[in-house]
């Protein structure tokens, strides 16, 4: 019997698409890729994920390197938080869970300053039971040590829960640890896979 839901965070409670972003912000769709790949697609942006350097570190070490987009790429920064808005649907899914009975929690790879700014302006994030997220544990997805962490953090029988993410990798470590798993597309679909785990329509069980 399913007793827990977890869910991913980044694109699958909240949208994070940094070249939709990023084409708001740069006309030039080839100077946009350009600033993904130097940003998004970095080291640094791990590193921040893991927590072992700063944000204002890791921009002054992307800019370095780029010195001719180093305006671009501060101004990029400045507001990035921005694009992380809710997922159409899943924060109701989520409320239905843990109105229902359900243990709610999220396992995410996350930056320690965008993490503040999101569980500050959501009010989804009451919800939840617990969580772990990637910068405070050292620990990104898909190591083993993550899932762990959340499975003895809250005393979780990962046979008895299942995990929703939207990368194929993470879901493959998650289910190494033992998770029941959903591969998140949209909130319709999502429905529909946990009913497969004993969710009736929209409300759990």
């Amino acid at each position: 019997m399913i007793k827990n839901v977890i869910f991913d965070l980044g694109n699958v409670l909240l949208n994070f698409r940094p070249l939709e972003y990023l084409y708001e912000k740069i006309p030039e769709k080839q100077k946009a890729h350009q600033i993904y790949e130097e940003i998004f697609r970095s080291t640094e942006w791990v590193m921040l994920d893991r927590g072992v350097i700063t944000e204002e570190e890791a921009i002054d070490m992307i800019c370095d390197r780029n010195k001719e987009k180093s305006q671009i790429i501060r101004n990029v920064m400045d507001d990035w938080y921005q694009m992380l808005t809710p997922v159409e649907g899943v924060a109701g899914i989520l409320k239905e869970l843990k109105s229902s009975g359900y243990k709610t929690y999220f396992l995410s790879n996350f930056h320690l300053l965008a993490f503040e700014a999101v569980y500050k302006r959501y009010d989804f994030f009451s919800d939840f039971d617990g969580g772990v997220v990637s910068y405070k544990e050292k620990l990104l997805k898909p190591e083993k040590d993550i899932y762990d962490k959340l499975i003895t953090a809250y005393g979780i029988n990962p046979h008895e829960s299942v995990f929703i993410d939207d990368t194929k990798e993470n879901i493959e470590g998650a289910a190494k640890s033992g998770f029941e798993t959903v591969l998140f597309t949209t909130a319709p679909e999502l429905r529909k896979k946990l009913a497969g785990y004993g969710f009736s329509s929209g409300v759990a069980l």
